[in-house]
C-alpha cells in the first residue's frame, strides 16, 4: 500500500478527513441557474460576468485554482492584476449561451497539471496576458459567427502575441487533511520585463446577510512572531479557526463579501466594505476603500513583482486548522 492508497482508506474514517478539503470551487458562478432569482428564468443575463465582482453570491462561489470545505463555506483562490485590465482577474471569463456561435464557452487558456485521488496534491497552470483581456473583443467576435464558423478564442485575439503573458503554477500539498501548502510561481514568457500583482485571496460564502444563518463569520489580522510571515485568521461557527500565513505581502486587504448595492443598482450600501473593494484599492489605488482595522469576511495579500523575461516568482502560503470544529454536522 502506498502512501496515497494509506490516505484513501483514511478518508472513510471522520478523524482523518482528507476530502474535506478539495477544489470544490466554481471557476464560474456567474450566469449559472444556482444563482438566478430572476422571475423569468434567465440565468444568463440575471447575474452577467459584470457583475460577479460586485454582487455577493448565495449558494456557491467561484474563483481560479481554487480550493474549499466541502460545503463551500470558507474559499481561498488567486486574482491578479497586469496593470492593464480594468478590474481585477479573479475567474474565469466566456459567453454565454446566447453570446457563443455554439453555446456558452469559456474563453482561457488553464491545464490542470496533476492531482491525487484525496487532494492530498493538486497542481494547475493558469496564462495570464500582459496586455488587457480582450473581454468585448470575444463577446463581439463570437456574436459575428455563425455556427457553422469556428469559435473565436483567447489565442485568436492579439493578447497572447509574442508569449506576452504569464504562466502561474498553482499548487496544493496537504500535509494533514486540515494543513493545506499553498505555492504560486509566476513566470513572465515575455520578451520584455512586465508587472504582476497576485492577491491570494480567501473568504467566507455570504450565508448571513440574507436569512440562511444569522451567525456571521469573520476574518482578521492577528499578530505574528515572525516578521516575515502575516497571518489572516479565520473563525467560523461550524469550521472552528483556520489561519491562513502569507509570506512576506506588501499588505494584508480586508473587505466584507457583500454586494455593492451602489454600483450595481445606485442605492446605498449599508457598509462602506463591499465585495469589490479589494478590486478598487488595488486597480484605481484607493487604499481607503478597504477596511483599516484589517478585519471582514474578504481578505487578501497583496503582492507586487516587476520581472525581466524569462524570469520567476515564488509565493508560499499555508492554511491550517487551528481549533477543532465546533458542531459535529459539519
Amino acid at each position: 500500500m502506498n502512501a496515497e492508497q494509506a490516505r484513501l482508506q483514511e478518508n472513510n474514517s471522520p478523524e482523518r478527513p482528507w476530502h474535506f478539503w478539495g477544489p470544490y470551487l466554481a471557476e464560474r458562478a456567474w450566469g449559472t441557474v444556482r444563482e438566478d432569482y430572476s422571475a423569468n428564468g434567465d440565468a444568463w443575463n440575471y447575474f452577467p460576468h459584470d457583475h460577479a465582482r460586485s454582487r455577493a453570491y448565495r449558494w456557491n462561489e467561484d474563483g481560479i485554482a481554487g480550493i474549499s470545505d466541502f460545503k463551500g463555506r470558507l474559499c481561498f483562490a488567486f486574482a491578479f492584476w497586469n496593470e492593464r485590465d480594468p478590474f481585477l482577474k479573479e475567474r474565469l471569463f466566456g459567453v454565454t449561451g446566447p453570446q457563443g456561435n455554439h453555446g456558452e464557452d469559456v474563453k482561457e487558456v488553464y491545464f490542470y497539471s496533476d492531482a491525487t485521488p484525496t487532494h492530498s496534491y493538486m497542481s494547475m497552470l493558469y496564462r495570464y496576458p500582459q496586455t488587457a483581456f480582450p473581454y468585448e473583443e470575444l463577446v463581439r467576435q463570437n456574436a459575428n459567427r455563425g455556427k457553422f464558423d469556428p469559435e473565436f478564442e483567447l489565442w485568436d485575439t492579439n493578447a497572447l502575441a509574442d508569449n506576452r503573458f504569464f504562466d502561474i503554477e498553482i499548487e496544493y500539498a496537504k500535509a494533514e487533511p486540515n494543513d493545506i501548502l499553498i505555492r504560486a510561481t509566476a513566470t513572465n514568457c515575455g520578451p520584455h520585463p512586465a508587472t504582476l500583482h497576485l492577491l491570494p485571496t480567501i473568504w467566507f460564502r455570504n450565508t448571513w446577510s440574507w436569512g440562511r444563518d444569522e451567525r456571521k463569520p469573520i476574518l482578521q489580522e492577528r499578530t505574528r512572531s515572525d516578521s516575515n510571515i502575516e497571518i489572516i485568521e479565520a473563525t467560523h461557527e461550524d469550521l472552528g479557526k483556520y489561519r491562513l500565513c502569507c509570506e512576506r505581502p506588501e499588505k494584508l486587504l480586508f473587505t466584507e463579501n457583500e454586494s455593492n448595492l451602489a454600483r450595481l443598482w445606485g442605492v446605498p450600501n449599508p457598509t462602506p466594505f463591499v465585495k469589490d473593494s479589494i478590486n478598487d484599492a488595488v486597480v484605481q489605488d484607493r487604499p481607503e476603500i478597504v477596511n483599516s482595522n484589517q478585519v471582514g469576511t474578504k481578505a487578501a495579500a497583496h503582492y507586487k513583482f516587476t520581472m525581466p523575461p524569462n524570469e520567476s516568482r515564488t509565493i508560499i502560503s499555508s492554511c491550517s486548522l487551528q481549533t477543532s470544529p465546533r458542531s459535529s454536522s459539519i
